[in-house]
């Protein structure tokens, strides 16, 4: 199988010009329409079987580049139907066709369905095969400024404060820099979570809306960007990028000034927990830190 010939046109999966048999997922624009490959629309303009995340979606996106339906069996596959469109696809599969699967936006698998999918197919032996494009984590790797040479995708953080700010202290002293997923709704608190667990002076950017009419990037430190988006109404996807861990230690100016913070407002006992959670220190000595400051004070 080529992808293409010396002058980069597209070629056919096949000498005759059809596809082989197998499972292609193909990644879909994440905004520009034209940002989808030649051989993601080769695939779509010849797969024997297509299925996406959002049927609705990926009949728009064919008749921009006119890509005729011809016919073809379309499968909804989403979060919510897999165990039920599963068998669908690996019948096609069994029956020797080719099947073509896109997300709604960007490449499927990541933050996106498809894994399932792709690991019942693998255990059957059927081809699985990939046509690359457009990413939310690639793009905004690209446009903030951080370093790139080793990077963490981590996905959408938990809702609720309590386990969100949990779920950071995880990622805080990973020594690459740090991909999430997050709510137009919920950025500003997450900002604030993410000063608290990774600190306010390192390294940060928001990138809204890649590729879209409204894209957009703020960059600066977490501490700068949560000001900037407390209780700012936002609109569109987002995707916070954050420089990586680089083991730096608290001093006790920091970490007085925390505890100050805390003891205005909760017993010792408790800004004693909290802080020591934040900065993934010993509770032992954040603790009698706590008790000297009350007692001086």
């Amino acid at each position: 199988m080529t992808d293409g010939d010396k002058t980069g046109r597209s070629l056919p999966e096949t000498p005759g010009g059809a596809l082989e048999a197998g499972l292609y997922f193909v990644a879909t624009p994440i905004g520009a329409a034209r940002d989808i490959t030649l051989r993601g629309l080769d695939i779509l303009r010849g797969a024997d079987v297509l299925a996406a995340e959002d049927t609705r979606t990926l009949r728009h996106l064919m008749e921009i580049h006119g890509i005729p339906l011809n016919g073809r069996p379309m499968i909804a596959y989403h979060d919510h139907n897999g165990a039920a469109a599963r068998p669908k696809v690996l019948r096609a599969l069994a029956a020797g066709l080719s099947v073509a699967y896109a997300s709604e936006a960007g490449t499927p698998l990541v933050a996106d369905p498809g894994f399932q999918l792709g690991r019942a197919a693998i255990a059957e032996g059927y081809r699985v095969l990939t046509a690359p494009g457009a990413s939310a984590v690639l793009a905004a790797l690209t446009v903030s400024g951080l370093p790139t040479d080793r990077f963490l995708f981590a996905g959408f953080p938990p809702n609720t404060g309590s386990a969100r700010r949990k779920w950071l202290r995880d990622f805080a002293a990973i020594p690459a820099t740090l991909v999430f997923y997050e709510s137009p709704k919920r950025v500003g608190e997450m900002l604030i979570d993410l000063a608290q667990t990774c600190g306010e002076e390192r390294s940060a950017a928001v990138c809204r809306e890649l590729t879209k009419r409204f894209e957009e990037v703020r960059r600066g430190t977490i501490g700068e960007l949560a000001a900037e988006f407390a209780g700012q109404a936002v609109r569109g996807e987002i995707v916070v990028v954050v420089d990586r861990g680089h083991g730096v230690s608290h001093g006790p100016e920091e970490i007085g000034a925390m505890l100050r913070e805390r003891l205005s407002r909760m017993s010792v006992k408790d800004a004693a927990t909290e802080v020591a959670e934040a900065l993934d220190m010993p509770r032992r000595e954040i603790y009698q830190m706590a008790l000297k400051m009350e007692k001086d004070e």
